[in-house]
């Protein structure tokens, strides 16, 4: 790809810009520890790119969990005060830096959770920097991106849907195809119901994989069955819903967990685990006090893990799987930019079923 951009951005070592870009725009700025009122509005300069640096202009961009963790100051990376919020966006190339090679202008791109973990295994240094945390994020009409970051977004995916993929799309599919992926004939257990769980449902059934689902009510078993799962159980009606995932396997257990809840849930997903299963912890919930289990794993083999979204490499080829088999992320309400603190309150209040997006421009 890169001989091809070399080409249409026709002037080496310079910056470029698809039109002239104006003094300010809107942003949005975050301050930690106030909750929404932490959230304000303002005008801001425009970023100028430098050296193996883009500007965006962005189209939509979407909430998740760690978006009110890092307000509420309790995500492992503290937020940065005063940074432009969120992580998940897509946009329009309008500006390059000198040296870029990885994008055109006019090219619709996303950017990468972390700002600069391309490829390989994660190191702590690489997992500390990120944007809408320390790094200016999504939340504003124009982004700035590293060159390392950049992404391209499949081009059946709209503006909505393409904003949703940064963060809990590409953990669910992390999930399912690190370090080994999910085979066909394997079944792959989902517990909850957020953007996490509803990807992974997705993608294990893009894998070939039977998948269990785990929920709270009637209404989402029944989106989660059209979405593609085999067997869902409410967790209300089914208090021991891991026996009733055994007794699905034939006392067996599934291959695969994704578990996007967290410890409340996690010893539960452990004894509905095969020997030799591999069991991911997405979630970011509490254990209640007490209810920590004496032997957790239950005297079997198995690998537990905790995984941090993923690389570039990984964004990559995940989004060439989405556009393979041509997959839409469920979205649940779109909100506009004047209406940000409103998406902010309807994630924290109200139980969605996909993702809150918020169009910019």
């Amino acid at each position: 790809m890169s001989n091809e951009l070399d080409q249409r951005n026709s002037v080496a070592g310079t910056s470029l810009a698809a039109e002239p870009l104006p003094d300010t725009s809107r942003a949005y700025r975050a301050e930690p520890l106030r909750g929404l009122d932490g959230l304000v509005r303002g005008d801001r300069p425009v970023p100028s790119p430098g050296p193996h640096q883009v500007v965006v202009r962005v189209r939509a961009t979407s909430l998740n969990r760690r978006d009110l963790m890092l307000l509420e100051g309790t995500y492992p990376v503290p937020l940065t005060p005063g940074i432009v919020p969120l992580v998940d966006g897509v946009g329009e190339v309008v500006a390059l830096g000198a040296g870029v090679t990885r994008a055109a202008l006019g090219d619709r791109v996303s950017g990468t959770y972390f700002v600069a973990w391309n490829d390989g295994p994660q190191v702590l240094a690489l997992a500390y920097e990120q944007y809408g945390a320390n790094n200016a994020g999504w939340l504003a009409d124009h982004v700035v991106l590293e060159e390392d970051s950049i992404v391209h977004v499949p081009a059946h995916l709209t503006d909505v849907e393409a904003a949703a993929m940064t963060c809990a799309g590409l953990v669910a599919w992390s999930a399912l195809t690190k370090p080994l992926p999910v085979g066909p004939g394997e079944t792959v257990l989902t517990v909850g119901t957020g953007p996490v769980g509803l990807f992974a449902v997705q993608y294990a059934k893009l894998l070939g994989a039977r998948v269990v689902s785990i929920t709270s009510s009637a209404a989402k078993a029944e989106r989660l069955r059209a979405l593609g799962a085999d067997e869902v159980i409410d967790r209300t009606v089914t208090l021991d819903w891991e026996q009733a995932v055994l007794d699905l396997t034939g006392g067996h257990g599934v291959e695969h967990v994704v578990d996007a809840v967290g410890l409340l849930t996690l010893p539960k997903s452990l004894a509905a685990a095969a020997y030799n299963a591999q069991v991911t912890l997405i979630g970011a919930f509490p254990a209640p006090a007490g209810a920590e289990p004496a032997d957790p794993l239950g005297g079997k083999f198995l690998s537990v893990r905790r995984i941090a979204v993923g690389s570039r490499a990984d964004f990559e080829a995940m989004n060439a799987a989405v556009a393979a088999h041509r997959l839409r992320p469920v979205i649940d309400r779109v909100f506009a930019f004047d209406e940000a603190v409103e998406a902010y309150r309807y994630f924290t209040e109200r139980d969605p079923f996909g993702k809150v997006v918020i169009t910019v421009s």
